[in-house]
């Protein structure tokens, strides 16, 4: 038996108005998965608990079977992981995004999706500059980096950066334990960037600059079982972020690193669908397929992204993963969004997403209702509690 764990991060959506009343997803073309669902059971599922933000930390901490209330740490700390950025027991690790900001309001969550080489010279910048024994600044990829606080503090209320774009950041800096140190690097890194070769360029070519950092996400190193001893499955990631990347290390899975996957509207479909395959057929039992451009899209607000890149997942990556196992005798297909990321919002969206589940032995006909949001009103299949999923992928 092979697995495949098929996440579009944030695909899920809401009716739009510019789409007669659809979401992006029910108005993306996705001939493949709509065939797929005539013989699949369709249901919903609460990825992530009550009272939990809908990140997708603990949305896709909930999807391979560990209780994010239990094991869930913080985002800053999963990362680390995935960047091998050594923690001892009490240093704190936070997410560092590179952001755009003019000083009172934060423009662009994404640095205008910057280049991981432009990115590497400001954190670099940083690093000489505000680095020290206690402060250590690491790069990561395009926007995405990490800040580790040697025995630093954690019991602060931080905010996501992609939940505040073009609002004033008065209000949503650090509140708590060691505010005052954050508030104090976040500034200093908007001094020392700003006017940096890196950034003046990206301004005469009309880019969004990467001037500021913004810290968030904090927590301690995490501590989850082995995935072969939980599931007894031999398995892996696919993903080009550091947060699915991370969950993987922590948890015992293989990461298959796939030339040109960008965790952006440009990432390599055809790849990440053909190296899973491989995967599977040299011998593991399991793979989680993470692709991060409807999330993106959905941050961004642009409608023809997230229909492009929902659409570019039905074309390049289903016939794939079907074609290139039906040597295998039994296949067992799972896809479903780890949460919303709904346009109008452009930030995630609490709440129960839709999930398709294939088995090429067995077609389950009884859902007889599209894989997309019309789930969330018409199916029968609800499950409330996120691990419980891979177990029903598992048969566990």
């Amino acid at each position: 038996m092979k697995y495949i764990c098929l996440v579009p991060d944030g695909m899920s959506d809401l009716p739009l108005a510019e789409l007669d009343g659809q979401t992006p997803w029910q108005a993306a073309k996705t001939p493949n998965w709509d065939k797929l669902a005539l013989d699949s059971l369709v249901g919903t599922v609460l990825t992530v608990p009550q009272g939990m933000y809908p990140g997708s930390d603990v949305a896709n901490m909930s999807i391979l079977g560990y209780d994010p209330q239990k094991y869930y740490t913080g985002r800053g700390p999963i990362e680390a992981v995935a960047m091998g950025v050594p923690l001892d027991a009490k240093d704190a690790a936070y997410r560092c995004s590179l952001v755009t900001c003019d000083g009172e309001t934060l423009l662009d969550y994404s640095s205008g999706h910057i280049s991981t080489e432009e990115a590497a010279q400001l954190i670099a910048v940083l690093q000489d500059k505000l680095g020290s024994r206690q402060f250590k600044f690491y790069p990561g990829v395009q926007y995405r980096h990490i800040f580790a606080w040697r025995d630093g503090a954690i019991d602060v209320k931080t905010v996501p950066p992609h939940d505040i774009q073009q609002k004033p950041i008065a209000e949503y800096l650090p509140q708590g334990d060691g505010e005052d140190t954050l508030k104090e690097l976040m500034f200093d890194s908007l001094e020392l960037l700003d006017n940096h070769p890196v950034n003046r360029k990206r301004r005469d070519e009309g880019k969004s600059p990467g001037n500021m950092i913004w810290l968030w996400g904090q927590g301690y190193a995490p501590n989850i079982p082995n995935f072969f001893q939980l599931h007894q499955k031999q398995g892996a990631v696919i993903t080009a972020v550091d947060v699915v990347r991370g969950l993987g290390r922590a948890s015992g899975l293989k990461v298959i690193e796939v030339p040109g996957a960008t965790g952006y509207i440009d990432t390599n479909y055809r790849g990440k669908a053909e190296y899973a395959v491989r995967a599977l057929k040299d011998g593991l039992d399991f793979v989680y397929l993470h692709i991060e451009s409807p999330d993106e899209s959905g941050h961004e607000g642009d409608i023809d992204h997230k229909i492009g890149s929902i659409q570019d997942i039905d074309k390049y990556v289903i016939p794939r993963l079907i074609d290139g196992l039906q040597k295998f005798d039994h296949l067992r297909l799972l896809i479903l969004p780890d949460h919303a990321t709904p346009i109008a919002l452009k930030t995630h969206k609490e709440g129960p997403v839709p999930f398709l589940l294939y088995d090429s032995t067995t077609p389950n006909r009884s859902s007889n209702i599209p894989f997309n949001e019309t789930a969330l009103e018409e199916a029968k299949t609800r499950i409330d509690d996120g691990t419980d999923l891979i177990k029903l992928l598992f048969q566990e």
